[in-house]
């Protein structure tokens, strides 16, 4: 494992743990993961070669009578075509994403549904990362707007379009599960060179089994899988610059508690 890796995983995932017990403790229902992921086909803008990366992630999720939370993080670590700043390791990212929905309907005690909406909500949130190359990207985003809730998707009306999904099914007696995301946000002003960007485009999706049912009878503790994970214009770099868009198959491996 690459230096001081231990320490960023033990500090952003035990920190996360800290926070997820808060939420759950005054849920209707919550639900705690750790996952481990790895592909060989990243690409980072300005690097035209491949680069394979692990990923450990930590991902809450709860509801409660008036809202519900969101909390992912997840610690990238590159190979050495990534290298980080001075000196020939892998570089080393941590990113960072909260979201809290607020039901207004529930709020107010008033049926907000129209058409396919079913609730209007506020949503409150944060995407933060750090990454230690010598661009350092740093995000730094504080989202708050309103949102509406549909029956079937999710739209964010901002300059962000997100969906997400997990559709469960069976091929014979396993138990597996289609779920992801799709994040489209629109052009961010200019980048840290003065160049314009460009929307990005980020989306992954998993076929996942559920291996704790299988083999030990208790479903949606140990699941694992294969994946896929593109990107268009990370960061908002340019459309068809070096190193602007990722294609890469993935596996997973991820543990409920």
């Amino acid at each position: 494992m690459y230096p001081t890796t231990s320490r960023i995983i033990t500090t952003a995932v035990l920190g996360a743990c800290l926070v997820a017990p808060i939420s759950a403790s005054a849920a209707n229902w919550s639900d705690t993961s750790i996952s481990y992921r790895y592909g060989e086909k990243f690409n980072e803008p300005a690097i035209s070669d491949d680069v394979s990366k692990d990923i450990v992630g930590f991902t809450h999720v709860s509801g409660y009578d008036y809202g519900q939370n969101f909390l992912n993080v997840d610690i990238l670590m590159s190979d050495s075509k990534d290298p980080a700043k001075g000196g020939d390791t892998g570089a080393q990212e941590i990113y960072v994403v909260y979201a809290h929905q607020l039901y207004l309907g529930k709020v107010f005690d008033k049926n907000l549904s129209f058409g396919p909406v079913k609730e209007v909500a506020l949503t409150t949130g944060l995407d933060w990362n750090s990454k230690d190359t010598a661009f350092a990207p740093k995000v730094r985003k504080i989202l708050v707007g309103p949102t509406l809730k549909f029956d079937i998707l999710e739209f964010d009306p901002t300059y962000r379009i997100a969906m997400a999904w997990g559709i469960p099914f069976n091929v014979g007696s396993v138990p597996l599960s289609f779920e992801g995301f799709l994040n489209y946000t629109g052009k961010k002003g200019k980048d840290g060179f003065g160049v314009k960007t460009d929307p990005e485009t980020w989306t992954d999706m998993f076929i996942m089994a559920d291996v704790g049912q299988m083999l030990m009878g208790k479903p949606r503790t140990l699941r694992a899988g294969i994946g896929y994970e593109y990107i268009n214009n990370k960061f908002g770099s340019k459309e068809g610059s070096t190193g602007s868009e990722t294609s890469t198959p993935m596996i997973k491996v991820q543990w409920h508690f």
